[in-house]
């Protein structure tokens, strides 16, 4: 997996990109990009999504 913190442009294949938590779809140089991040049972946890549209169908789990 990709470090959510680093430039997604570079080194980043299909199959080591974050994937869209929604729809599924590797993440490879997209500016539409969003991730949410948040503390569960002491781990940092987050979700990648491609765009507004998937963030918003997200059901949080």
């Amino acid at each position: 997996m990709v470090d959510p913190t680093s430039d997604l442009g570079e080194d980043v294949t299909e199959e080591n990109a974050p994937r869209c938590s929604t729809c599924g779809d590797p993440i490879v140089q997209d500016p539409t990009h969003r991730v949410i991040t948040w503390v569960e049972n002491d781990d940092v946890q987050t979700a990648h999504f491609c765009d507004d549209s998937c963030r918003s169908q997200w059901d949080g789990q």
